[in-house]
């Protein structure tokens, strides 16, 4: 008999204020990582893009989660925490966290705040994709 390999749960994180191929190619690395591996992607509440970035999204999260939800290669859409992020990762329980090169908000200690509330993560950068061309705040994308 043989033992079926259970999936690699790989869980990324974002705006996603309209999609570009900087966007695309994040969530091909993030697939990558491993070859059995079950793609969870978090979009941020509206809330905490105003916190974070001084401005409301163009895209309401609704509109935003809907976007992501087109995308084959990613197997599952989630919103994130309004309020405090940790309880939505527990819930989704990845194995591995895949951040994007530039994200820094609410990542300093995840490891560690993680691991406080009993989960092992292994936590991977992503390398950027054309970053003078594909950053969002550098260009007027389709939405």
């Amino acid at each position: 008999m043989s033992a079926i390999k259970k999936q690699t749960i790989i869980m990324t994180f974002g705006t996603f204020d309209g999609v570009h191929k900087g966007h695309l190619n994040f969530f091909k690395q993030a697939k990558k990582i491993t070859p059995k591996s079950f793609l969870v992607v978090s979009v941020a509440r509206d809330k905490n893009v105003l916190k974070i970035k001084g401005r409301l999204p163009t895209l309401n999260e609704r509109k935003r989660v809907n976007l992501i939800k087109k995308f084959k290669m990613i197997d599952k859409v989630v919103l994130s925490g309004i309020r405090n992020h940790i309880p939505h990762i527990i819930k989704e329980n990845p194995d591995i966290l895949a951040l994007g090169y530039d994200q820094k908000a609410y990542v300093k200690n995840i490891k560690k705040d993680l691991k406080n509330k009993g989960l092992l993560v292994k936590v991977v950068r992503l390398k950027p994709y054309k970053e003078k061309i594909y950053k969002n705040n550098l260009l007027k994308i389709k939405r």
